[in-house]
């Protein structure tokens, strides 16, 4: 759900080519499924998908070690601190995913890189903090040809619910996104991904248009979200949980 808003940012701004990376990840056909749909309907210009099998060979990871159970969410979903990295945390997956789009980048002579890292209402990854993508642009800077792309990450501030009222509000395809860390053909509901996703279209107003395990589907396109949006502002009686 970040990378398809996050798309639409930079499908706005820019001609806008998407990268997918199966990593091995549990879901990696249901998320490339997701990723083709969202950068067709965003009209993006390419889609490149590259497969890396390092983080499935050296494991560690439930979202790619089919020893390691994926955990169900808590009752304080997306308050982990930095001692408490959940185990589906995939060690360093972000640098080897930014390697190959600056890689791509400078073959394109594009100069910015988007990626939908999002610090607050996460799961405390290492590799979504700030200081993390000025770390790394630092070595863009040192370690390309030019020096001079740019890593933009517009929703690193941003709470989950502000993300999902984003998405509203430029049309991207939200209806076509996948967050479950372990369904493929419904989401689970129950792992953390889900659970962050649930309670941000619950805090705006709104109905995830995905398929849940023993739950019908909400909004079936981003049209009916729209609707939804527009419904749930118009109404005095709506409030936004905090």
């Amino acid at each position: 759900m970040d990378s398809c808003v996050c798309a639409a940012l930079a499908a706005r701004d820019f001609d806008a080519y998407a990268l997918h990376i199966g990593y091995g990840q549990r879901t990696e056909e249901r998320e490339l499924r997701a990723a083709r749909g969202v950068a067709e309907a965003l009209g993006f210009k390419d889609f490149l998908h590259l497969k890396l099998d390092l983080f499935q060979r050296i494991g560690g990871s439930a979202l790619t070690d089919e020893r390691i159970a994926v955990p169900e969410a808590g009752e304080e979903i997306g308050a982990h601190t930095a001692a408490e990295i959940p185990v589906t945390y995939v060690p360093f997956r972000n640098a080897h995913f930014l390697s190959a789009a600056v890689s791509w980048s400078e073959v394109l002579g594009a100069k910015t890189v988007f990626i939908g890292a999002v610090e607050q209402d996460s799961s405390g990854y290492p590799d979504c903090r700030p200081a993390y993508y000025e770390a790394f642009q630092e070595l863009i800077r040192r370690g390309t040809k030019e020096g001079d792309i740019v890593i933009r990450t517009p929703l690193i501030h941003l709470q989950k619910k502000e993300i999902v009222a984003l998405g509203v509000e430029l049309r991207a395809p939200l209806d076509l996104t996948w967050s479950c860390y372990s369904g493929s053909d419904e989401a689970c509901g129950i792992c953390e991904s889900c659970a962050l996703r649930l309670r941000a279209f619950r805090q705006a107003g709104l109905q995830d248009p995905i398929r849940y395990a023993g739950r019908k589907p909400g909004a079936g396109s981003g049209a009916e979200l729209q609707e939804q949006a527009a419904a749930h502002l118009a109404d005095p009686r709506s409030t936004r949980e905090e």
